[in-house]
């Protein structure tokens, strides 16, 4: 009974915390092929994928049919769609941190006025930056301008221990303020941390858009653009501390920020520890029943395509594409998912953990009793971070001991009473 009614309370939360923004835009379908032209020349894919057609010219089965194909062939050659020329202009800036929100809630606004009259009155601490332009490019120059603020753990922390590094990867529409307390966490134990934008987030959004709508749209192309390029801009960051003398290194991604993740991790031995905030096998499923996704879903819904085919135009960033690649490689890996989360819902979480046991995977998983959103309250945001702190923490100092020790392949579950 108790627990009934705990799962209605919880669901009406996170139902609210979902609906209350109202500038969420339902944009109309668009294939988006030539975000992908580049690739789609370099790989010699035109005729395989067009014939001899013009793809701007192609709609109804035929767009989909080829996109589709596009899609099998990104899996299939993933290494290079995903390789890239690594950066030569990596340089730190030191600036003021801005908040970049992507909400209009008055709240939110006074935040953002309060951070920008510190700023002016010259009371408000600097950051630093790594700043550098991004191998893959699109048609906004402050997208391509990557950003991720640097927390250099203090040196007696690193002391007697390999110099190790997170990166964190926020969830989508994320301000820039958000995750920096978890940096500050692995700094305690004396891991530095990138806390990286995404692609056409915060200071990378481009100003006719509110939100980061360009990460994720009803524009095909350039939501599976927006991933490669992060994919990208993550392995990048890795180069980066690497030329500062970082030895081992570890990802955090939360929600999209996970899908980015994993598809990094998968195609980066690099990154050995790995931490799922919210995890999900199929980028279209989520997006089709999500509820912070239902603006996206109604313009798929609008020109007439099913969960089922979203599933295939959007298979090239869905992370069970590349499970048993990532499976190959020796990672250490926490899945944490929420029991009443109604943007990653939970039977698809649990599909992950299914997963992970059939490959073999050494990984942990952790059960959160409460939603998506709500994840970001207290006292949930605690006990997120308590299973985010500790098990970097652990997975880390196994490998500066040089264990082969497993983390076991568990699954426990928080219930709530």
């Amino acid at each position: 009974m108790l627990k009934n009614l705990y799962g209605k309370w919880m669901y009406r939360w996170e139902t609210a915390l979902t609906t209350r923004d109202e500038n969420r835009v339902v944009r109309p379908v668009e294939w988006g092929f030539e975000w992908l032209e580049d690739f789609i020349d370099s790989a010699g894919l035109r005729n395989r994928i067009f014939g001899a057609h013009d793809p701007a010219s192609l709609s109804g089965d035929a767009a989909e049919s080829a996109m589709v194909s596009l899609n099998q062939t990104i899996v299939e050659r993933s290494e290079e769609f995903f390789s890239y020329t690594r950066p030569a202009d990596f340089q730190l800036e030191t600036r003021y941190p801005q908040l970049f929100p992507t909400n209009v809630r008055p709240e939110t606004l006074r935040r953002d006025a309060e951070l920008k009259r510190l700023a002016a009155e010259g009371r408000l601490k600097h950051a630093e930056f790594l700043r550098f332009t991004s191998p893959v490019r699109t048609p906004y120059p402050e997208n391509d301008l990557v950003n991720a603020r640097w927390y250099p753990a203090p040196p007696e922390k690193m002391s007697g221990k390999p110099k190790q590094a997170m990166i964190v990867m926020p969830h989508w529409n994320a301000d820039a303020f958000s995750h920096n307390v978890l940096c500050s966490l692995f700094n305690r134990f004396g891991i530095s941390a990138l806390r990286l934008s995404k692609p056409f987030h915060d200071i990378r959004r481009p100003a006719d858009i509110e939100r980061a709508d360009y990460a994720v749209s009803s524009n095909i192309g350039r939501t599976i653009a927006a991933c490669r390029q992060a994919v990208v801009d993550i392995r990048c960051c890795i180069d980066w501390l690497e030329e500062q003398g970082y030895e081992q290194f570890g990802i955090l991604g939360t929600s999209l920020g996970s899908c980015y993740a994993f598809i990094a991790s998968a195609h980066d031995e690099r990154l050995r520890v790995n931490a799922f905030n919210h995890a999900s096998k199929d980028y279209g499923d989520v997006v089709w029943t999500g509820q912070s996704t239902r603006h996206i879903r109604q313009a798929f819904e609008d020109a007439g395509m099913t969960q089922a085919q979203l599933r295939d135009v959007w298979s090239s960033i869905s992370p069970v594409s590349y499970a048993q690649r990532f499976a190959d490689l020796p990672k250490k890996v926490l899945v944490v998912y929420a029991k009443y989360d109604l943007t990653f819902l939970p039977e698809y979480s649990q599909e992950v953990v299914r997963g992970f046991s059939e490959l073999g995977i050494d990984f942990v998983a952790k059960v959160l009793p409460c939603g998506h959103y709500t994840t970001g309250e207290t006292p949930y945001k605690f006990i997120d971070g308590w299973y985010l702190g500790s098990f970097v923490y652990s997975a880390f100092k196994q490998l500066a001991s040089g264990s082969s020790e497993r983390t076991g392949s568990r699954e426990t579950e928080l219930v709530a009473r």
